[in-house]
C-alpha cells in the first residue's frame, strides 16, 4: 500500500471506487452487521459488548437525548428477533458518566451466544451479539486481532471486515484505540482533511472533555460500530489512550507547562476509558490503572491481557540524548548494557506479575494446549539489520531521508527498532519471561499491536531458550513505518524482507498493509491469516488474507510453518 499522505490521498480519491463492500461473509442473517446501517440518533455510537465472564457480560450504549437525566431500560435474548428474553433490567445515566451506559448482564449460561439492545425515550438500538465465557470441551476459538485505529487516517474498514468474518468469536484490541492529537499538525491531519476525517475536538486532547469527545467520535465510525455490535471485545490499552509514550512519570507527548499536570491528564483519559469502552471496573482492592485481565476458554484456552504503560514502566530511552555521547564500539556496548538493560527499569509491577504468574500456572496445570498474551507493544528481538552494509540501502548523505539516515545508524550498531517496545527493556522482558517459564509455560502465543506492521516471529529468552510465537497485527488505518517515513514501495517491500532474512526471530513482516490478523485456535494446531483491506480511504474496500501461517502445538512448545 502506498504511504498515505495528502498527495496521494488526492490521487487514490480520484480513481474508480472498488465494487465490492468485503470478501469476507457469514454474518448471521436476522442481524444487520452492514456499515451502511442507520443507528437511530439517540443511540448513534451503537452498542457495544465485552470483558466476559462465564455467566455475565458487559453491554454498552450511550444516550444522546440532551436530557439531564436518562432513564434507559435493556434486554438479552436467546434470538435476534428478540421473541425470548433472558434477562432485563434499568438503568439510570447522566453527565456524570458522560451519557454512557454500562450495564452487567449476570445469570446467563457459560458458553451460549446472547443477543441484547437498550430503549430510551422510544427509541431502540440496533441489536446486538455476544458470548459468555465457556467452560469445558471446547474445540475451537476464533479471536480477531486487531490495533491502532487512527480516525484521520482513513475509515475503520478492517472493523467492518471483522464484522463479517464468520470464523471469529471475540476481538481482542490491543491498544491504541484512540489517539490523542490534534490540530492542523497533528499526525495523520493532512489526509483526514482529504478524507473528510478530521479529529474532533480540533486539537490535542487533555481535558475529561476532550477524551469523551474523541471517543465518541470514534464510536461512530460504521465500521466501529458494525464489529461491536457483532462481538465481544476484549481490550487493553497502549499509549494513545493517554498521549504517546507515557511511563508512570510523565510521556512525551505531554509538556507540563503547557499541558498542565500530567497525573490530571492520565486520570481524564482513564476515567473516559472506563466509561466509554465495554468493560469492568477493577475489582475490590485494584485501581482503575491496573487493567491487567484473564480469560479462561473451556479446556482450551487462557488468553491474558497485559498492562504496561500505567503500574510501572520506566521511562524510555532516547536516541537524541545518548546519540552525541556515543563515539566508540565501548561506548555503544556500555550503553546496550548498563542503559537500555538497566534492570531498574521495569515494565511490569509486581502485582501483575504474580496474577500472571497464577493465571499461566492454572492454566498449565489444567492442560490447555493455549496460553495467549494479549500484548500491546513487539515482544520479539528486533534489532535493525545493517541495512547499508546489506546493500539494501545505500551510504545515507544529507539529502537522504532522515529515516534513511536513522535505520544506518541503528543497523551499524546492531540497536533495537524502537526504544519503546519491549527491546528497549530488555531486563524486564526476561522478567516476564522467567516469570512464565516458573509457571510452567515457555509455549506462549503472544498477540500484539502498536507496530502498524504484520509480523510473524519466534520468541527466546536470553538463553535462546524458546518462549513460543508472536503474530502482530498491522494499524486499522496507522500507516506502517517505512512507507509513512517516506521511502518508496520498493524499498519498504525491501526493508521488510531485510527484517525476515537478517533478524533471528523474525519469520515475516510487512508494513504495506492496512488490517487485522484472524487466529483460530484448535487442540492441537492454530491457523493464523494476516486479512488486509484494499483501502482505507473509502468505507468501499476488499478483504484478502495476504500470509497465512500453521502453529502446531508439541509438549510444551509452538512451531510456526507459511501454510
Amino acid at each position: 500500500m502506498t504511504r498515505i499522505n495528502r498527495r496521494q490521498a488526492l490521487a487514490l480519491l480520484s480513481s474508480t471506487a472498488l465494487s465490492t463492500a468485503c470478501a469476507t461473509q457469514g454474518a448471521p442473517e436476522a442481524m444487520d452487521t452492514s456499515a451502511s446501517f442507520t443507528d437511530p440518533d439517540i443511540f448513534r455510537h451503537g452498542v457495544a459488548s465485552g470483558d466476559p465472564e462465564t455467566t455475565s457480560v458487559v453491554i454498552w450504549t450511550r444516550v444522546s437525548t440532551g436530557s439531564p437525566i436518562v432513564d434507559v431500560t435493556w434486554a438479552i435474548y436467546e434470538d435476534p428477533e428478540g421473541n425470548s428474553l433472558i434477562a432485563n433490567g434499568s438503568h439510570q445515566t447522566s453527565a456524570d458518566s458522560d451519557y454512557t451506559v454500562k450495564v452487567i448482564a449476570d445469570g446467563l449460561q457459560p458458553g451460549q451466544t446472547y443477543y441484547y439492545r437498550f430503549e430510551a425515550e422510544g427509541e431502540v438500538s440496533r441489536t446486538g451479539r455476544t458470548r459468555t465465557l465457556p467452560v469445558g470441551a471446547l474445540d475451537s476459538l476464533g479471536i480477531a486481532l486487531v490495533s491502532c485505529s487512527n480516525y484521520p487516517f482513513g475509515y475503520f474498514n478492517a472493523y467492518d471486515a471483522i464484522a463479517h468474518d464468520p470464523a471469529i468469536d471475540i476481538v481482542l484490541h490491543t491498544g491504541d484505540y484512540i489517539y490523542e492529537y490534534g490540530g492542523p499538525d497533528g499526525w495523520g491531519q493532512e489526509t483526514g482533511a482529504v478524507i473528510g476525517r478530521p479529529h474532533n475536538p480540533p486539537h490535542e486532547i487533555i481535558t475529561l472533555a476532550d477524551y469523551r469527545q474523541r471517543h465518541a467520535q470514534y464510536k461512530q465510525d460504521a465500521g466501529s460500530r458494525a464489529m461491536h455490535a457483532m462481538h465481544p471485545l476484549i481490550c487493553c490499552w497502549d499509549d494513545h489512550e493517554s498521549a504517546n509514550n507515557p511511563w508512570t512519570g510523565g510521556a512525551q507527548n505531554h509538556q507540563p507547562e503547557t499541558e498542565g499536570s500530567w497525573k490530571d491528564r492520565r486520570a481524564a483519559s482513564i476515567q473516559a476509558y472506563y466509561e466509554w469502552m465495554p468493560i469492568r471496573e477493577p475489582k475490590a482492592g485494584r485501581t482503575r490503572a491496573q487493567f491487567w485481565r484473564s480469560y479462561m476458554f473451556g479446556d482450551l484456552a487462557t488468553l491474558l491481557t497485559l498492562e504496561t504503560r500505567h503500574t510501572a514502566r520506566g521511562k524510555q530511552v532516547d536516541y537524541a540524548e545518548w546519540a552525541p555521547k556515543l563515539n566508540t564500539e565501548e561506548d555503544y556496548e556500555a550503553f546496550r548494557k548498563a542503559v537500555l538493560g538497566d534492570p531498574e527499569r521495569h515494565m511490569i509491577s509486581p502485582t501483575e506479575l504474580t496474577d500472571i504468574s497464577e493465571a499461566l500456572s492454572s492454566s498449565v496445570a489444567k492442560r490447555q494446549p493455549w496460553r495467549v498474551i494479549g500484548n500491546q507493544i513487539p515482544m520479539a528481538r528486533t534489532l535493525v539489520p545493517d541495512v547499508v552494509g546489506l546493500g539494501v540501502l545505500p551510504v545515507p548523505d544529507e539529502a537522504s531521508l532522515e529515516a534513511h539516515k536513522r535505520l544506518a545508524w541503528l543497523g551499524q550498531h546492531a540497536l533495537p527498532f524502537y526504544t519503546d517496545t519491549w527491546d528497549g527493556y530488555p531486563a524486564a522482558r526476561e522478567v516476564f519471561y522467567d516469570t512464565c517459564k516458573a509457571s510452567g509455560a515457555s509455549d506462549l502465543l503472544v498477540l500484539t499491536g502498536d507496530s502498524h506492521s504484520f509480523w510473524a516471529n519466534h520468541l527466546h529468552d536470553g538463553s535462546g531458550t524458546s518462549m513460543g510465537i508472536e503474530l502482530g497485527t498491522s494499524g486499522v488505518t496507522s500507516p506502517g513505518d517505512f512507507v509513512e517515513s517516506g521511502f518508496d514501495d520498493e524499498t519498504a517491500r525491501s526493508l521488510d524482507k531485510a527484517f525476515s532474512d537478517y533478524v533471528p526471530e523474525v519469520v515475516w513482516t510487512d508494513n504495506m498493509h492496512q488490517g487485522y490478523v484472524r487466529v483460530v485456535l484448535q487442540t492441537d494446531v492454530a491457523e493464523a491469516s494476516f486479512v488486509a483491506v484494499s483501502t482505507v480511504l473509502k468505507p468501499v474496500y476488499e478483504a484478502r488474507s495476504i500470509k497465512n501461517f500453521t502453529i502446531r502445538k508439541d509438549a510444551a512448545s509452538l512451531s510456526l510453518q507459511e501454510a
